[in-house]
C-alpha cells in the first residue's frame, strides 16, 4: 500500500523508525529501508538549524516533500517531517531491477537514479518515487550515534535494522541500545459524510 501524507505527518524520531522496512520505489526499481538517521529541531547537525535558504526550502514543505542535497559528489535524500525537519535514508536492501550497492547515502542515491531533480518530489503523488508498506516484520531497531555529522555528535538519531547485513556500517559508531520496533499508525479513512469508516493497521502487528 502506497503512504500517504497522514502517515509522514508525525514526529520526526518517531517517523525515522515507522520508515524501516517500508519499501523505497523509484520506477521499476525496489528496495527496502533499512538504515536512517533523523535531523530535528534545535539540532546544529540539520541543514535548517539557521533557517531556510534556497538549499534547503524543501525541508519546510509539507509532510512527505522529499529534500535532495549534495555533499562532496554525492546526493542524499531525505524524507520530509515538515517544518525544517527530516529523515535521511542510509541504507536500503535490493529487492527488484537494482543491482548496485545500497550501503550508504551515496551509493543509494547513486544506484537509484536520484539527483537534484528528485528534490522537492511529493512522494504522496509522484509517479517518479513513492514509499510502500508491504507488511514487512523485522525483530529490534539498533539505536547509535550519526555518521559523519560535526555538530550534536552525542545525539542518538541514528537507526537500523538490527542483523540487516545491507547497513552502512555494523559496529561504528557503536549500538547504544535495542528497541522493539515501533508499533504501525493507525490509518482512519472517511466517509463522505465525514464519519470515520474502520480503523484498520497500516501492516500487520508483531
Amino acid at each position: 500500500m502506497r503512504l500517504g501524507r497522514w502517515f509522514y505527518d508525525r514526529d520526526t524520531v518517531e517517523l525515522a523508525k515507522l520508515l524501516l522496512g517500508k519499501v523505497l520505489a523509484v520506477g521499476d526499481k525496489r528496495c527496502r529501508i533499512v538504515e536512517v538517521e533523523a535531523y530535528v529541531k534545535h539540532d546544529k547537525a540539520n541543514h535548517a538549524y539557521r533557517g531556510m535558504t534556497n538549499r534547503n526550502r524543501s525541508m519546510f514543505g509539507p509532510p512527505g516533500t522529499l529534500y535532495v542535497y549534495m555533499v562532496h559528489t554525492h546526493y542524499c535524500m531525505n524524507v520530509v517531517r515538515g517544518g525544517g525537519e527530516a529523515v535521511l535514508i542510509r541504507a536500503a536492501e535490493p529487492l527488484a531491477n537494482v543491482e548496485d550497492r545500497l550501503d550508504g547515502p551515496g551509493r543509494l542515491c547513486r544506484s537509484l537514479g536520484v539527483d537534484r531533480s528528485f528534490d522537492g518530489l511529493d512522494l504522496c503523488v509522484s509517479e517518479r518515487m513513492w514509499l510502500e508498506d508491504d507488511g514487512y516484520v523485522y525483530d529490534r531497531v539498533a539505536v547509535s550515534r550519526r555518521i559523519g555529522v560535526t555538530g550534536s555528535v552525542n545525539r542518538l538519531l541514528r537507526f537500523f535494522v538490527a542483523g540487516s547485513p545491507w547497513v552502512s556500517r555494523k559496529n561504528s559508531p557503536p549500538v547504544r541500545r535495542l528497541e522493539k520496533p515501533p508499533k504501525q499508525p493507525i490509518h482512519v479513512s472517511r466517509r463522505a459524510d465525514g464519519q470515520p469508516q474502520q480503523r484498520e493497521p497500516l501492516s500487520p502487528q508483531p
